[in-house]
């Protein structure tokens, strides 16, 4: 075959690319082009994270707009809402408490004949211990004429009142004079009638105007500017200055009363507590905006009530130590941290208070979004679920009231026990599935610290289920402090506190205010032992019958 014909499938080498120097072109593009990718890759991967951070970042801040947004939403409700904690319909959410309570179930105090329904209809008549002034409406001679007889008929009765008068007591004392005798030098000798003696010597204000003082202010809320005004339109002068002065001299000869009382409260197995603040503008140990407090302590053996307010600037666990020092029994309260301080240093047995936990459910629930755009509240929401879960341990309470402390416990232990320990899990699933500052981890959160304390009234049946004896009784000082506003000195203070526990316990002992503060304001200076300033206490004066029979009052529950 021709050579030359022959095809050539193959060159030299030499007349070939190098291939060492594409592969290494080839490598440092590659090389390059996976950088680009890499570099690319994580460009979007830092996008995501940025993405993914700003979505938890805005989804925080939904969050935290939704939680302000409930917490606005409260204080208009506590500024403009009703104050009541009842709450409408919620007795609808589980269908079992609708059911009534079986006779057999009902506790041995509840087997009484119903009392029967009143009669709404109808005027109310007026209080029969009230004194009666008959006013006649008489016929005239001429009316009367012919008549076989005549008779008069009661054809309605009119409340009436007689308004105050103010006078001026002349003391006059009565003075004998005897002959001269010898064996007294020889002069006329004189004799002077015994005087009543007064709280506070050369006083130009009566024990009567002093009861009158002491009652419009602490058991009326009346300031002492406006009994000033009222004094004045009735031709009487005295300034709120010398009133003040004078109520704090009094409270002074008033103190060992009320060290009585507070013997008695600590003897008895139950102590209510409770405080609230008062501002006091001239305490040396604080400033004039700073936050002083009174105290108040409800309890006392069976059928002895003592009420006791006391007042101090400091809100440590110092001042409760002080107050509950020798005593040894339940410390009922709220969850402040100072009552469980000095329960662990004394050896007291602490009780929650319900009332408490369920209000800060309710707080959640008057925060919560109500139903309509957006939310159509078809669902029953956490506090809601909460309230009516509790309102079946205040249903049990309810049941039980006129039962003996043996019977409250018994149906305790059986009706409210397995509904605590539904509660009880009912918080511990949902503590992690609310966001943490809301208004319903709030409330979750302190019934589950506060849970040891709130179980512990279903052991004796002794105990109630909230601290509400204690915040009633203080009442009257927080309804007071809205019109005096504060107190001038401590010295003040400290009387305040002295005239409301008077108050509060002659309330509890079922004796009328002011007829018992002025009895003891009569007897206070004859009081020079133990056992007559003993007699002066509520408990007594009721026994020994000393007051008028139509100014008692209805024991205080």
């Amino acid at each position: 075959m021709n050579k030359a014909c022959v095809p050539v499938l193959f060159q030299p080498e030499t007349s070939l690319p190098d291939s060492r120097a594409f592969s290494a072109e080839a490598d440092i593009a590659m090389a390059h082009f996976l950088e680009m990718l890499q570099q690319l890759e994580q460009s979007l991967q830092g996008k995501d994270d940025t993405i993914q951070q700003q979505s938890r970042v805005i989804e925080e801040l939904k969050q935290r707009i939704a939680t302000l947004e409930s917490y606005l939403r409260l204080a208009r409700s506590q500024t403009y809402g009703r104050s009541s904690e009842k709450s409408e319909g919620q007795w609808d959410i589980f269908n079992e408490m609708g059911a009534p309570i079986p006779d057999e179930e009902t506790p041995e105090a509840d087997t009484h004949e119903p009392k029967p329904r009143a009669n709404k209809k109808g005027r109310k008549p007026l209080p029969a211990h009230l004194p009666r002034h008959q006013v006649f409406a008489e016929l005239t001679d001429e009316e009367k004429k012919g008549a076989l007889t005549t008779f008069f008929r009661k054809s309605r009765e009119e409340l009436d009142i007689i308004p105050p008068v103010v006078r001026v007591l002349e003391y006059m004392q009565e003075v004998a004079v005897f002959p001269a005798c010898p064996e007294q030098g020889g002069q006329q000798q004189l004799k002077l009638a015994a005087l009543p003696k007064h709280p506070i010597p050369k006083s130009a204000v009566s024990i009567a105007m002093l009861t009158w003082i002491i009652i419009a202010k602490f058991c009326d809320a009346l300031p002492l500017y406006r009994q000033e005004r009222i004094l004045g339109r009735y031709g009487g002068s005295l300034s709120r200055t010398t009133m003040a002065n004078t109520l704090i001299r009094l409270s002074k000869q008033l103190q060992p009363l009320i060290n009585l009382l507070m013997d008695n409260l600590r003897s008895g197995p139950l102590i209510n507590a409770d405080e609230t603040r008062m501002q006091v503008l001239k305490e040396m140990s604080k400033s004039i905006n700073s936050d002083k407090f009174i105290w108040n302590l409800l309890g006392g053996p069976p059928g002895q009530p003592a009420v006791v307010f006391h007042y101090d600037p400091s809100r440590s666990k110092e001042v409760p130590l002080r107050l509950l020092e020798g005593f040894h029994g339940y410390l009922q309260s709220d969850g402040y941290a100072a009552y469980s301080a000095v329960c662990k240093q004394e050896g007291i047995t602490q009780v929650g208070c319900w009332d408490h936990a369920r209000r800060k459910f309710k707080d959640a629930q008057k925060g919560e979004k109500p139903p309509g755009k957006g939310n159509p509240g078809q669902k029953a929401s956490l506090a809601s679920t909460a309230l009516a879960k509790i309102a079946r341990l205040y249903a049990n309470e309810k049941v039980i009231k006129e039962a003996t402390h043996d019977g409250k416990r018994q149906y305790r232990q059986q009706h409210s026990v397995p509904v605590l320990e539904e509660i009880k899990a009912w918080l511990d699933v949902n503590i992690n599935r609310v966001e943490p500052g809301s208004l319903i981890h709030n409330a979750i959160g302190y019934a589950i610290n506060q849970w040891p304390k709130l179980i512990v009234y279903c052991e004796d049946g002794l105990l109630n289920i909230s601290n509400a004896a204690a915040e009633n009784a203080i009442r009257p000082l927080t309804v007071g402090r809205r019109n005096w506003l504060f107190a001038d000195t401590p010295d003040g203070a400290r009387a305040s506190a002295i005239y409301y526990s008077l108050i509060e316990s002659a309330k509890a002992n079922g004796l009328e205010p002011f007829e018992y503060i002025c009895y003891v304001l009569k007897e206070l200076p004859y009081a020079d032992t133990v056992e007559k300033l003993e007699a002066l206490l509520p408990w007594n004066v009721k026994a020994s019958g000393e007051l008028s029979s139509n100014t008692s009052l209805p024991k205080a529950a």
